[in-house]
């Protein structure tokens, strides 16, 4: 199912935010420590660039033409399978 409206795909931006705040704010709770904290930082600035690389330069950059629209479809292109 595609959400197209706004308000929706807001809110469903806001949720996101809230979980990753509420899962990283009881990791940290979990286990407060610096090394912890260091590595959740890591492991979400990893993430995102992952999310940018997958979904921003391999389109503007590798190959404009070919359209995914998830990672399921972005896994099946890089190893060569282009058909759904």
């Amino acid at each position: 199912m595609d959400i197209k409206n706004p308000k929706l795909l807001k809110l469903k931006g806001v949720l996101f935010l809230l979980l990753s705040l509420f899962s990283g704010g009881l990791l940290i709770c979990f286990s407060p420590d610096w090394v912890t904290v260091v590595l959740l930082l890591i492991a979400v600035w990893a993430a995102c660039r992952f999310y940018y690389f997958a979904f921003y330069v391999l389109h503007h950059y590798a190959d404009s033409n070919f359209k995914y629209s998830g990672l399921w479809d972005l896994m099946r292109y890089l190893l060569g399978k282009r058909g759904k």
